[in-house]
């Protein structure tokens, strides 16, 4: 089956191009990113799918009034493009249970630090790494996981590890952090779409393949 994925995006988009990348590489295993929506008429990330000449929505939320009619909206053209996985990327809109309830362990989200630390509402782009920084950590990161009515509290999939430097800024540590999120996320989408993920609880398994 040709597994729809759609792309939720916020800002530049740099993960999403990690993701257009696996995908143009053959990596998906048959499935194609068939969408690309952004809440910012000014989104990098609509450049780049367009540039990658993939279907682009742009969701005002001022035309809407209040979180739940906006993901009603949402949902609406999630399911007009018949998407089977979601996957945010730098989105900055906390999703309603309206979606989640509906695509449930079908929605991905990147986090720039080994959930469950350094997570939580506010925890995003720079604020992760300056409270890593402020905290002492040794080790920070990133976290694949799906996405359920908390705030990055749902199923971990894959995480890999960044040493903190003693010398490290917000911008160095992110930098060095970004590099293994385009490393990451793909591989999380690929196991996804080779049927590969087994939930249990909170915990994800990953099946051998067949």
């Amino acid at each position: 089956m040709n597994l729809k994925i759609a792309v939720l995006a916020s800002g530049g988009g740099t993960n999403l191009q990690a993701l257009i990348d696996a995908w143009k590489a053959n990596q998906l295993h048959g499935s194609e990113i068939a969408l690309v929506i952004s809440d910012r008429a000014e989104a990098g990330a609509l450049k780049r799918a367009a540039a990658a000449e993939i279907q682009t929505l742009l969701l005002d939320p001022q035309n809407v009034p209040d979180r739940e009619a906006y993901d009603r909206v949402l949902l609406q053209e999630l399911n007009r493009f018949d998407i089977g996985l979601v996957c945010l990327a730098g989105y900055l809109r906390i999703l309603t249970p309206v979606v989640i309830q509906s695509y449930r362990l079908k929605i991905m989200n990147m986090h720039p630090a080994l959930l469950p630390a350094f997570g939580g509402q506010g925890m995003y782009g720079h604020r992760v790494h300056e409270a890593v920084l402020a905290s002492g950590a040794k080790y920070s990161g990133c976290t694949v996981h799906f996405v359920d009515e908390g705030t990055d509290t749902g199923p971990i999939i894959l995480q890999k590890v960044v040493p903190v430097l003693d010398q490290d800024t917000p911008e160095t540590l992110a930098e060095r952090v970004l590099i293994e999120e385009h490393r990451l996320y793909p591989r999380a989408v690929e196991l996804f779409c080779e049927g590969r993920l087994q939930v249990k609880g909170k915990r994800v398994h990953i099946l051998e393949r067949a």
